[in-house]
């Protein structure tokens, strides 16, 4: 999991997988051609390179071309383990802070129907 966590600390990879999720299947020289200004074809080949031994990025091949796929799988796995367990301790934190607003309101309402 350390070689996902890897490859989606950079920017340039975020973006290469933001563009495959939009458009998948795209060739190398799609996917270099919005950073053609910024960085050489080789660049992207090696941030490629990385997002596919993390497996973010599947290869299909079609003749001599190569296609390249977003894989969410690791994504999911991430989610699941370190993004979901924490959700669990906010919507509780939530839910006490609720019934916590709720029942400080309750005895104010009383006081004043009181008066």
């Amino acid at each position: 999991m350390d070689i996902v966590f890897k490859a989606l600390a950079d920017p340039t990879r975020r973006e290469i997988l933001d563009r495959l999720y939009k458009q998948g299947g795209q060739t190398l020289n799609e996917l270099s051609e919005p950073f053609s200004q910024d960085m050489s074809r080789q660049a992207v080949m090696k941030h490629l390179a990385l997002l596919e031994k993390a497996n973010l990025v599947v290869i299909v091949w079609s003749g001599r071309e190569k296609h390249h796929h977003l894989n969410p799988v690791p994504i999911h796995a991430i989610q699941d383990r370190w993004i979901r367990k924490f959700e669990r301790h906010r919507m509780d934190a939530l839910s006490a802070l609720k019934s916590a607003l709720e029942g400080a309101d309750k005895p104010n309402l009383k006081k004043r129907g009181n008066s």
